[in-house]
């Protein structure tokens, strides 16, 4: 079976662990992942957040590309209105050699209002800054000078791969879905339902067919020998990611896989966090027509150990049965 992970290093002062402790961890699970065969590490960004969620995603990657060999990456979503764009291209230029060509990115418009009120953005800008950003990076990814701000600029060294990082757009509304099939080399979207509008867009343009959604579900799964013991611990870490995404993303009515919960009783009841034994995993996955996992083991400021001991189970028992 293919897995995959996910990083937003979220800490909250109730988790009780240094960040720098956290941040070495992620690096020793990413190591982990690559040589069990992880297919890809996504890493997300916001900024100023109380939980300490990661603000500067490629350094992070680049620590992690330093630590594997073959795990791909996707910084997703890169908040491109926050970034120089000639600046940017230069550090992903890098980050592309220092992986030897295993990043992708996922470029947002944002929605955080106190991000922008940080950066001194207006968020009525985040259209016009997207549009630089993925058009200054894909005239830099082509390793000739290119017109920018009505000036010829050149970023070197040339990527290592030829045309540079696949640049996706990341969105949840029908505008970001068809702006991604204009602009873009992808769309991810943030629910699912917006994916058809990227394909009609797609194919308006004459092009062919991307196919049905790439995400369904938005499901976190962790792992634990006792699924009621395993749930009472992780509990309080998977409630505070649910309420702080849909606290931020209530702020901009945004559509979103996350809204915000009373409590764990109802965060388990609407079903979008798990803890289940390895057996109960292993026959989800045999019975999908797919089998694919997508762990996020450090969710909410999850214990290390936590973590680790839900990845362990990973390994020991669902691998082996699904292979």
């Amino acid at each position: 079976m293919l897995f995959a992970l996910r990083f937003d290093l979220r800490n909250p002062e109730f988790a009780g662990t240094d960040m720098a402790d956290r941040y070495a961890a992620a690096l020793d699970m990413v190591e982990w992942a690559d040589e069990l065969g992880c297919v890809s590490i996504a890493i997300s960004e916001h900024h100023g957040s109380p939980d300490g969620y990661l603000p500067s995603p490629i350094p992070m990657v680049a620590a992690m590309a330093a630590r594997t060999k073959n795990v791909r990456f996707a910084i997703a979503a890169l908040i491109a209105p926050f970034y120089d764009p000639l600046r940017l291209a230069e550090d992903i230029v890098v980050l592309d050699h220092l992986s030897r060509g295993r990043i992708d990115l996922i470029v947002g418009n944002g929605y955080v209002r106190d991000e922008f009120a940080m950066y001194g953005v207006p968020m009525k800008e985040r259209v016009a800054r997207v549009t630089e950003v993925v058009a200054t990076l894909k005239g830099a990814f082509t390793g000739l000078p290119f017109e920018f701000r009505d000036r010829t600029v050149q970023v070197t060294p040339a990527p290592y791969r030829a045309g540079g990082p696949a640049v996706m757009l990341g969105g949840s509304s029908e505008k970001a879905a068809r702006r991604a099939a204009r602009i873009a080399d992808g769309f991810m979207p943030s629910v699912p339902e917006v994916w058809d509008y990227y394909r009609d867009e797609v194919m308006q343009l004459g092009r062919p067919d991307p196919g049905p959604s790439p995400i369904g579900q938005n499901r976190t799964v962790a792992l634990a020998v006792d699924a009621e013991s395993g749930w009472a611990q992780m509990e309080p870490f998977f409630l505070h990611e649910n309420n702080a995404y849909g606290a931020w993303q209530a702020q901009d009515d945004v559509a979103s896989p996350y809204h915000s919960v009373a409590d764990g009783a109802a965060l388990r009841a609407a079903g979008d966090y798990a803890v289940l034994t390895p057996e109960e995993y292993v026959a989800e996955q045999q019975a999908a027509p797919f089998p694919f996992a997508f762990l996020h083991p450090l969710c909410g400021g999850m214990p290390i150990d936590l973590a680790w001991e839900s990845l362990r189970l990973f390994e020991r028992e669902v691998l082996p049965a699904c292979a």
